[in-house]
């Protein structure tokens, strides 16, 4: 079959409304696929935080700690089998808005700062457009993802004799204003946003740049053995740039509040960072670790090659 040119597409009226939609179509399925993994890496970069709380206190113990498989097994045993994607709702309404977002304004900044003479892209152009583009869309997506963190944690939550903080995407919503006002939806959002702007400097720019490399000095064409090669080393990457940042993040995101909706055990992202290291080490920046890469890898292949064909399927040029 011959490849589709980019002149035989037609150009859709709302192009980057079209664009938006299809990002968001693409992130759900890659999302629903994967999450599980997610929930257990989420897990497992908390589990270290019993050290923390235990630190100079008598009477807590020291958080038991298990590997990928067990964590996932332990939830299946523990809490049943669809606890595996508790918290799945608001993470899809996350990349309707962070994908989306990411997205659309990559395509925009690419247009803006222009390719080469050859139609490249140059690698800091790339650089700076999935930097940025990743920083937008997980500020937009912020609140989501503060909702969907604290939903992962609930089973682990009542299996520890604890009270459920939030019985729903709406309830925890609620309850998050009404402890922090509107801000704090954003609580742990300079974390959130600084693991986005790495995370898409593996994603976004890795993709970009491997796809339009392997088309223009291989014989691949544009296809989908193109685009799996491109997202198997974009989730790599991405995984290796964004994890010491998303454990920071889900910490701060995790961590109980006071009356004013300051953290307790983080006053900050850096005062996590170094807690962190202090009590558990380095090695504790790339908690959950293989969860992520294992997750990444497939969600970035899941979604760039259902974003690949629904925008052919559409009408739209390829990315």
């Amino acid at each position: 079959m011959e490849p589709v040119q980019e002149e035989d597409y037609v150009r859709p009226r709302w192009p980057r409304l079209s664009k938006f939609i299809l990002s968001a179509c693409a992130a759900t399925v890659a999302e629903i696929v994967t999450f599980p993994l997610d929930l257990t890496k989420t897990r497992l970069q908390i589990q270290g935080e019993g050290a923390l709380r235990s630190h100079g206190s008598a009477g807590s113990g020291q958080a038991a700690y298990r590997g990928m498989l067990r964590t996932a097994v332990g939830i299946v045993r523990e809490e049943g089998p669809l606890k595996l994607w508790q918290g799945a709702t608001p993470a899809i309404y996350r990349h309707i808005v962070y994908s989306g977002v990411r997205m659309v304004a990559y395509e925009q900044l690419r247009d803006l700062l222009g390719r080469n003479e050859d139609a490249s892209f140059p690698l800091w152009k790339a650089v700076v457009g999935g930097m940025v583009a990743g920083a937008l869309g997980q500020f937009m997506a912020s609140p989501t993802d503060l909702v969907k963190v604290q939903m992962q944690m609930e089973g682990r939550r009542r299996l520890e004799g604890k009270p459920p903080r939030v019985h729903g995407v709406y309830h925890a919503f609620l309850k998050i204003i009404s402890e922090g006002g509107v801000r704090g939806l954003w609580a742990g959002w300079v974390p959130n946003v600084q693991r986005a702007a790495l995370v898409n400097l593996g994603d976004l720019t890795t993709y970009d740049t491997v796809k339009h490399f392997l088309l223009r000095n291989t014989s691949l064409e544009d296809n989908s053995l193109c685009h799996g090669l491109a997202s198997t080393c974009s989730g790599l990457v991405a995984a290796t740039m964004g994890t010491p940042a998303d454990v920071v993040k889900t910490r701060i995101m995790n961590q109980p509040t006071d009356s004013s909706g300051r953290g307790l055990l983080y006053k900050s992202s850096i005062d996590c960072l170094i807690q962190s290291v202090k009590v558990e080490g380095l090695k504790s920046l790339y908690k959950g670790f293989l969860p992520t890469w294992m997750r990444m890898a497939p969600w970035s292949m899941t979604f760039w090659l259902t974003f690949e064909q629904i925008r052919r399927a559409m009408g739209i040029s390829s990315f």
